[in-house]
């Protein structure tokens, strides 16, 4: 078989040029979508977005599946907003105190994963129950508004790129290159492809199936930190908004829900692509509602890219097609 036909496009190469495509479509149908200031205020989500379904890639790539996403982001954005109350003194502790408790969520759902056996759905689908519990405990159901060093820090400018924009890409890279670039991540992408081979192989697969979750829910903590920042009064259920969309962008990036190898950059785009989607949606005056069926469209269209095996099914098709293309004939 030649290179040619073996030769595969990396997943971010669809994704990037679909993404190209709804801006050029967002230009001609609905320029208003990407007017400056538009932009401007979307950029800092598509930021959050992009972080945030990062966690969830490295989860999908160990064969799960987090929704425990609203709760660990909205648990965070109540910590650090009511926990420091303004002051801007307390804010530094208020953020420790959110990645403690973020780590220890994701080290409790992997052990639960790994060690009692619980699938992955009815774990973080606990969790985040319990984690929502917590919210109502802390906020008493009001939101606090930011403090002003938070919210001046997550709406600045690096060089005229937004602060959050920067994170972001930094976070891209600094996980891509772990996954992609050292022995470690070649393992962790070994566990999720198949943990028994790699258990064959000496590697254990708990550690890294339970890193997974732990650095998942590190990267939901960073993602909510900039979006208590990036709003001011933020809503104690802010979280809310990412599950759909994280699973979204894992998905359009091209990461099978199988696990395996998966790409954060891939991801990341696919993150650009669905809050630029949700802005053309949003200008052409549709709901919420018709938003959110947008997104499980998009969602339905990425797993059918991505998992179905268009060459059998062109295979099966052409016999079918040449039959219908041929005139019939007749005997005698």
């Amino acid at each position: 078989m030649s290179a040619l036909t073996t030769y595969k496009r990396p997943a971010w190469t669809v994704i990037a040029i679909a993404t190209l495509a709804l801006f050029v479509v967002s230009k001609v149908v609905e320029p208003d979508s990407l007017r400056g200031s538009v932009l401007q205020g979307m950029l800092p989500f598509a930021a959050v977005l992009a972080i945030a379904a990062m966690g969830q890639t490295l989860i999908i790539q160990q064969r799960g599946i987090d929704l425990s996403v609203p709760g660990v982001m909205s648990l965070v954005v109540v910590i650090v907003t009511h926990n420091p109350n303004g002051d801007n003194g307390k804010l530094l502790g208020a953020i420790l105190l959110a990645f403690l408790v973020s780590i220890a969520s994701g080290l409790v759902v992997g052990l639960l994963v790994t060690r009692v056996g619980i699938t992955p759905i009815v774990t973080t689908l606990g969790v985040n129950a319990l984690l929502f519990g917590e919210i109502v405990t802390i906020s008493k159901g009001s939101p606090t508004t930011t403090t002003s060093d938070l919210h001046d820090f997550a709406t600045g400018h690096v060089l005229g790129i937004p602060t959050t924009i920067v994170i972001a890409v930094i976070i891209m890279a600094l996980v891509s290159f772990v996954i992609k670039g050292t022995t470690i991540g070649r393992r962790f992408e070994a566990v999720g492809a198949n943990a028994r081979a790699a258990r064959a192989a000496g590697i254990e697969p708990m550690r890294y199936q339970v890193g997974a979750y732990v650095a998942a829910n590190i990267l939901y903590c960073c993602a909510a930190i900039l979006l208590a920042g990036a709003v001011t009064t933020p809503s104690i259920f802010s979280g809310n908004d990412y599950l759909l969309p994280t699973v979204a962008a894992v998905v359009l990036g091209g990461t099978s829900l199988l696990g395996g190898v998966g790409s954060v950059t891939a991801t990341a785009v696919a993150a650009l692509f669905l809050t630029q989607l949700d802005q053309f949606v949003l200008a052409t005056g549709a709901s919420s509602a018709v938003q959110n069926l947008v997104q499980a469209a998009a969602l339905t269209l990425g797993i059918a890219v991505y998992s179905v095996n268009w060459a059998a099914v062109r295979t099966r098709l052409r016999p079918a097609l040449a039959a219908g293309g041929s005139p019939p004939v007749r005997s005698g």
